[in-house]
């Protein structure tokens, strides 16, 4: 995404006079293992990110939730880990996250192929919506970013890229050097052999939580190719592939970026 002259101005602008202290940063990524093998390099252009994010989002606690300028970095820190060599300008058309001090609840209503229609109540550590803002729970923040494979932050992230082209289906708009047909193909394949593979009752590398649909499925393979890439590449090589190529970065080979300039 090509950002005209006057936005890299701004840019350059917020990181010079609003930039996340670097105290409190270092303590916030030393924190988590999430960015134990960024290099250096890559921890200055998350810094860089990291500050833009906060700078242009606004965090509105809920419901008592307190949140203070560690828990923005962390947030922001995470959010910014998928975008590292994208840019913030995939996440510009929106602008709210919404904090709850633990799982909120949301309803949910759907037709079954009968006809009938059901309505429930689901408890949720966090929510994004198409147009509108993401939604978090401090509690799961907290819990996200510690190399187990979960992630509230980077889960929430993915579905506002997926969002980006057709709605939340499993597929966010693709460089113009990526495979339409080999995405859908790699991610098609792996989410049939997943459910498959529940249906069986076998132990599985992804939280079954990613079977629940192509969109969930994007999200949660998200997770753990930040949180546990030594997990998912033996699992799903071409899943692996297809994100590496996406979001032009490998976990597992911080020396190596995918092709493809990238921008602020």
């Amino acid at each position: 995404m090509f950002n005209p002259p006057w936005v890299r101005w701004r840019q350059r602008h917020i990181w010079r006079d609003h930039r996340i202290d670097d105290v409190l940063w270092r303590r916030v990524v030393d924190s988590l293992a999430l960015f134990d093998r960024l290099t250096p390099r890559q921890l200055r252009r998350l810094h860089e990110r990291a500050s833009l994010f906060i700078h242009d989002k606004e965090l509105d606690p809920v419901q008592g939730a307190r949140i203070d300028e560690r828990f923005k970095v962390s947030v922001a820190a995470q959010a910014c880990l998928p975008i590292l060599q994208l840019g913030v300008g995939w996440y510009r058309h929106w602008s709210s996250i919404i904090v709850y001090p633990d799982k909120f609840v949301a309803p949910h209503h759907a037709i079954d192929t009968s006809g009938v229609h059901h309505e429930w109540e689901e408890a949720l550590s966090g929510q994004a919506w198409e147009r509108g803002p993401v939604v978090l729970s401090m509690a799961d923040v907290e819990a996200s970013g510690h190399g187990d494979g979960f992630n509230v932050v980077i889960h929430e992230m993915a579905h506002k890229l997926d969002m980006l082209a057709d709605g939340p289906n499993g597929c966010p708009p693709l460089h113009r050097n990526m495979d339409r047909a080999a995405w859908h193909r790699e991610l098609g394949a792996a989410y049939e052999d997943l459910n498959r593979c529940l249906d069986r009752g076998m132990s599985t590398s992804l939280d079954g939580y990613a079977a629940t649909s192509p969109g969930e499925f994007f999200a949660v393979c998200s997770e753990t190719f930040f949180e546990r890439p030594y997990e998912l590449r033996p699992a799903y090589p071409g899943v692996y592939q297809q994100l590496v190529r996406f979001y032009r970065q490998d976990p597992l080979d911080t020396d190596v970026v995918a092709s493809g300039n990238t921008t602020a």
